[in-house]
């Protein structure tokens, strides 16, 4: 991280800046090492800087010189994914830093500074607003994890992995695939073994369909349908099969249920199933998921697939573009996602 600054050369040449010759380089080089006394913290903003660009798919011939309208955009981003403000103006002071090392004229004039601050301001604002952080990812490692640690055999467990394997896939909120309380439990807002659908698409792979009699992101009334489809080893459509066959319910009991010592059908709580899989997760080294962790981690997930954006927005259930900063957040984990993509 340390040699960032000075390694990280574009495919553009910079205008001179000294005279052309040895010593004088070298002298050039030395002094500009040493102007800067924190070369990690710099080195990590200009990583996220390009880490932004990748993702964007801005060409390496834009990114050194950058242009203000490219500063502008990542820093109107930046800070709707888990940063302060304050880290996204050492992001930004790490590009200008980087230009400056490599011999390119300073990208932001004071004007443009001045444009800047007045986003990131803005951004300040309605950051300031928001009550809760946003959720860590669920990634596929994790999911693997869960799958590998959790008796399938057991109803508790079994349901565990349903909710589990149909909340990333479907990209569903936790909060549509449970309960708060085993007497919150209404057929008429959650859903039942009698709202899912099992049949054949049109190029003959088989897939589920979930009706979702109340959603969070629905109109009263409304009643939303999730897709699911075949995904290999943590295929959600032979997860509720298993789920059918180890959780004796019935027509109106609840899709994601389990059965008590007593033999009755209880609906999942929520704190119950993320009690149990967040004591997994930290047992193989991972932090805690939320409500909303396989949700975003479904998003991630098929964002590294190259699924189109609208796609992903319809199957979603998003109604705004704000998804598309929300599913930013896929960049930190992306190694775990594209290493591991099933065939």
């Amino acid at each position: 991280a340390n040699e960032r600054l000075f390694l990280w050369r574009g495919p553009n040449v910079p205008p001179p800046a000294m005279i052309a010759h040895p010593i004088i380089e070298h002298l050039a080089s030395v002094a500009s090492r040493a102007s800067l006394c924190d070369t990690m913290s710099y080195g990590s903003g200009l990583c996220k800087f390009h880490l932004f660009c990748d993702i964007f798919s801005i060409p390496e011939s834009d990114r050194l010189p950058a242009s203000f309208e490219l500063l502008h955009f990542a820093c109107t981003v930046i800070p709707f994914e888990p940063v302060s403000i304050g880290i996204a103006r050492k992001y930004l002071a790490a590009v200008c830093a980087w230009h400056i090392t490599q011999g390119w004229h300073p990208p932001l004039s004071e004007d443009d500074h001045a444009r800047i601050n007045w986003s990131l301001h803005g951004s300040d604002n309605l950051l300031g607003a928001r009550c809760k952080p946003l959720c860590p990812p669920v990634t596929i490692n994790m999911l693997h994890a869960l799958k590998a640690t959790l008796n399938l055999s057991d109803s508790f467990d079994a349901c565990v992995w349903a909710m589990e394997s149909c909340a990333f896939f479907g990209m569903m909120c936790f909060g549509e695939v449970s309960v708060e309380s085993r007497t919150a439990f209404n057929p008429v807002k959650h859903i039942t073994c009698k709202d899912v659908f099992l049949g054949m698409g049109l190029v003959g792979k088989a897939y589920a369909r979930l009706d979702l009699p109340s959603a969070k992101m629905a109109r009263p009334g409304e009643i939303q349908s999730i897709f699911l489809v075949s995904q290999g080893a943590l295929c959600p459509i032979t997860v509720l099969h298993n789920l059918a066959s180890v959780v004796p319910a019935l027509q109106e009991d609840p899709l994601f249920s389990w059965r008590d010592k007593l033999g009755d059908i209880r609906p999942m709580v929520t704190q119950h199933a993320l009690e149990r899989i967040n004591c997994i997760i930290a047992a193989w080294g991972w932090g805690t998921t939320f409500r909303h962790s396989f949700h975003i981690g479904g998003a991630s997930f098929y964002l590294a697939q190259k699924v189109d954006p609208e796609i992903m927005r319809l199957a979603g259930r998003w109604h705004l573009l704000a998804y598309e900063m929300y599913i930013r957040t896929f960049e930190q984990i992306a190694s775990q996602h594209l290493s591991i993509i099933p065939s």
